[in-house]
């Protein structure tokens, strides 16, 4: 049965995934370390962990496989999923998955580096803008339906 799994902390999107699992029928398990308010959804489970670094990280690693969706903005955590055979999408709607995750984790240890290594580097990337929300919407459906389709139900 396909599942959708949030790395719900600094999630922009959870309000969106739920919408779309409501729709098609998915459970949804919102994994955070607390500060997040359930939802009255029965099929929104809310997971909470012990606090720590990357304690909602570990559970979805450990509990996600085959069939199942992660949402995440935590490259590491997306590598995991992706070896566990679960498929990822960014909030911005960015797929992660064998073809692509290698050279995403490179990319981003890459930058890790050319931060660490100039302490005047500013800034983070773009905004979170409404065409990605769109896209994200888009995207998550697109997966969901697809790892439905595969075997996840």
């Amino acid at each position: 049965m396909t599942r959708l799994f949030i790395d719900a902390d600094a999630c922009p999107v959870k309000a969106e995934a739920e919408r779309v699992a409501t729709r098609l029928g998915i459970h949804m398990l919102v994994v955070s370390n607390g500060g997040i308010r359930p939802s009255p959804n029965p099929l929104v489970e809310s997971v909470f962990v012990a606090s720590g670094p990357d304690e909602a990280d570990k559970w979805i690693a450990e509990a996600c496989g085959v069939g199942d969706v992660v949402v995440t903005g935590d490259i590491p955590l997306a590598a995991k999923c992706v070896a566990a055979g679960a498929r990822v999408v960014k909030h911005n709607g960015e797929e992660l998955n064998t073809a692509n995750i290698g050279m995403v984790l490179a990319t981003r240890d890459l930058m890790q580096d050319l931060r660490s290594a100039d302490p005047f580097r500013q800034g983070g990337g773009r905004p979170f803008s409404k065409a990605d929300r769109s896209r994200f919407l888009d995207v998550l459906d697109r997966t969901l339906r697809a790892a439905q389709r595969d075997g996840g139900d």
